[in-house]
């Protein structure tokens, strides 16, 4: 029997089908091991940057399992992702499971034909490919634990820097500091919606825009009049070509502008599409097609449209570190229109292979246009209306919602006449740069050289869970918090943050996985004057303040003025003669109640004393000494009604209540810190029969679940097909 370890569940279940007998499919769902979370720990800088890696907690079942298998297999091999995460789990692997000569095979697209030749053609684990996942790993973990331990201690505690997290942030503010500083200017624009004697309809407007509302006035007013014609029109013959099959980057922009998926969730869909068999590998930045791949994308392509339509073509990579042994993203099978299990995947499929067929497919031809309109013997400025007329549709046949990138226009000629259809003036004022979305700052990083495309998804996460950006639909808004912390990291660390020094390294953690630059020396080049940096900077005066609040706001207290400063939950005015007075206010002026002692001391600390106030979730009774003392009285009537009288089958000896976190109500054991136990929804007071875990409440449509997310019972639905 041969095993072989893959991934996720979903990815082994699909392989599985391709190998038939003689063959045993498992998952490691992941990563299984991992820096341990205290930084004291994770790296023996001293020793050479060596990390201690320990097992995640939850992982242990699956490595034992994995282990067992193992022992009865005549052979291993590791098929886990083909990147620089998925050589690193192999390693990992392999190291604690104690396989001795295992196989390593890749494969970039999960179809029965890739899988074979991978099978027929194995290597050894790419040892310079973990060293560079390795490097990138350890250099994130000194970069942010050490500037993160600063910033707690000189802004606020919990905030959190990262490598490439707080120049995407840096990036945000300064976009978001131009439109502060915007002064914005007044002026008019006059559009008319006119058509043609066949009724095409277009609209032309006013080519010089009014700075004087009486000048746009009488402008407006005489185009009521039904004298339109046509003074010039001007064309000239233009090309569209298609663009290149899709990237990781390229992938979650378009999916951000036309599908209106976040990229996180565009790479989650992506990759149940992965899994499923469906496209390519969707973590690259290589726009490279197989000599086959393209083959059937050109008999598609000619068997749909027709032979002029077709035109072969190959894309070379604009990233210098890309990868062209890789392929770019696109169908296994592009002879499919339409793959997917739900809506979302169907979208994505589509768009997907809509890409990859118009790469090879001829230019779109169009003429570009101009036309100028006027009334006839009117003391106006011309109206104008530019854009172009197809007069092939080539690639465009293949992906037509590309079309509206352009402004088409109907075929007129000089002296044409028109009909006003309706007028328009329209005041506006002079815009600021817009902020950017998801899809903008995607594109500003890559832009830039900065993170890979693997890891933008993460970024943007990342910088909404910290509460550094608040997402207004797609656009990225920096929070009040995000605005302090980039401030006080460009202030204090602007070259370890900037588009020249992030790039650089980016550009050194590739050379390591090519072999090119050594491990030990990249990292103490690095972190030697950074752990100076740090230390220099040590004793720089906390930021208390982040300037004085408006006047309108006395203090609620004193009546004394007040200023603005940082909690947990934003920005909140405080009065300037705190601690003395404690009178203070939410962002918007309203009120809010001050602490006030209740008289006890802090039965944990000794040393504090238990004081009300108020949280985001109303009035609660806590130390004084938060954040070194966490001590939270509980109301007997509100602990009572977080109960749910179901023992935590972890450490069997707390109860499993209700609590809130940041994402919402869960529930954990009462026993923690000791027990860490914690599942999403309430418990039932089942134990799973296929696994021990808890089950918990599930939908309408599977009211009950297996709180375990590794085990097949979490979707018993499933488990019934």
């Amino acid at each position: 029997m041969k095993l072989v370890i893959v991934e996720s569940p979903a990815k082994a279940k699909t392989i599985e089908k391709y190998l038939g007998e003689g063959y045993t499919v498992r998952a490691s769902v992941g990563h299984i091991r991992d820096l341990p979370k205290s930084n004291k720990d994770a790296v023996d800088v001293e020793g050479g940057f060596v990390p201690r890696y320990q097992v995640v907690s939850e992982k242990q079942k699956v490595i034992d399992e994995l282990k067992s298998v193992a022992k009865k297999a005549d052979e291993v091999v590791l098929a886990t992702d083909p990147d620089r995460e998925g050589e690193a789990i192999a390693w990992h692997l392999s190291e604690t499971i104690g396989l001795k000569k295992p196989k390593r095979i890749v494969f970039h697209e999960i179809t029965q034909n890739a899988v074979q030749e991978a099978l027929a053609n194995p290597r050894n684990i790419d040892e310079e490919l973990v060293r560079a996942q390795e490097a990138r790993r350890v250099l994130d973990r000194l970069f942010g634990y050490d500037l993160s331990g600063l910033i707690w201690k000189k802004v606020r505690y919990g905030l959190s820097a990262g490598r490439v997290q707080s120049p995407a942030l840096r990036i945000l503010m300064e976009r978001e500091r131009e439109i502060r500083a915007f002064i914005p200017e007044k002026f008019w624009v006059v559009r008319a919606d006119v058509k043609t004697k066949k009724g095409a309809k277009f609209t032309v407007t006013c080519v010089e825009e009014p700075k004087d509302e009486k000048e746009a006035e009488r402008i407006y007013t005489a185009t009521q009049s039904k004298e339109w014609g046509v003074i010039s029109v001007e064309e000239s013959e233009a090309t569209r070509a298609p663009r290149a099959p899709f990237t990781t980057s390229t992938l979650q922009q378009t999916a951000s502008t036309r599908l209106g998926m976040s990229p996180s969730r565009t790479m989650g869909v992506a990759q149940k599409l992965y899994e499923a068999g469906h496209i390519t590998y969707m973590r690259t930045d290589s726009t490279n097609l197989g000599k086959e791949a393209q083959a059937m994308l050109v008999s598609v392509a000619k068997s749909e449209f027709g032979d002029t339509f077709v035109e072969a073509r190959i894309y070379k990579s604009k990233s210098k570190n890309a990868q062209e042994a890789h392929e770019a993203i696109r169908p296994t099978d592009a002879r499919k229109v339409s793959l997917g299990s739900n809506e979302e995947q169907k979208k994505l499929y589509k768009l997907i292979r809509a890409r990859a067929l118009a790469s090879q497919m001829s230019d779109a031809k169009m003429l570009r246009t101009k036309i100028l309109a006027n009334i006839a013997g009117a003391q106006i400025p011309d109206f104008a209306a530019n854009g172009s007329r197809i007069t092939f549709e080539g690639w465009l046949k293949a992906d037509p919602d590309a079309r509206g990138e352009d402004v088409e226009l109907p075929k007129v000629v000089q002296g044409d006449s028109l009909e006003l259809v309706e007028a328009h003036l329209e005041g506006k004022e002079t815009q600021p740069p817009g902020r950017y979305s998801e899809a903008g700052l995607v594109k500003e990083l890559e832009k830039r050289g900065i993170g890979r495309p693997s890891t933008y998804a993460s970024i943007i996460r990342t910088l909404e869970t910290r509460g550094y950006v608040d997402k207004q639909g797609r656009t990225l808004t920096p929070t009040a918090t995000g605005d302090v912390v980039s401030s006080f990291i460009e202030a204090n660390f602007g070259e370890y943050i900037s588009d020249t020094f992030t790039a650089e390294m980016e550009d050194e953690l590739d050379e390591i996985a090519d072999g090119k630059r050594g491990y030990e020396k990249t990292l103490k080049d690095f972190y030697t004057p950074f752990k100076k940096a740090v230390k220099g900077k040590e004793k720089i005066p906390k930021i208390t303040s982040m300037g004085d609040a408006p006047a309108e706001f006395p203090c609620p207290i004193c009546g004394g003025p007040m200023e603005y400063k940082l909690s947990k939950n934003g920005r909140f005015m405080s009065c300037k003669k705190f601690p003395e007075c404690l009178g203070a206010r939410k962002e918007d002026g309203s009120e809010i109640a001050p602490p006030k002692e209740i008289g006890e001391a802090c039965p944990e600390c000794k040393d504090g004393k238990l004081i009300e106030r108020e949280g985001r979730f109303g009035r609660f009774i806590a130390c004084s000494n938060y954040p070194k003392c966490k001590f939270v009285k509980q109301d007997p009537k509100e602990l009572e009604k977080t109960k749910t009288g179901v023992t935590c089958p972890t450490c069997k000896k707390g109860e499993m209540m209700e609590r809130r976190g940041r994402f919402g109500i869960f529930y954990a054991c009462s026993n923690y810190p000791e027990c860490k136990n914690a599942i999403k929804a309430r418990p039932t007071g089942k134990i799973c029969e296929m696994c021990g875990s808890l089950m918990m409440e599930g939908t309408k449509t599977i009211p009950e679940r297996c709180s375990n997310k590794t085990c097949p019972n979490h979707n018993p639905h499933k488990l019934a097909k």
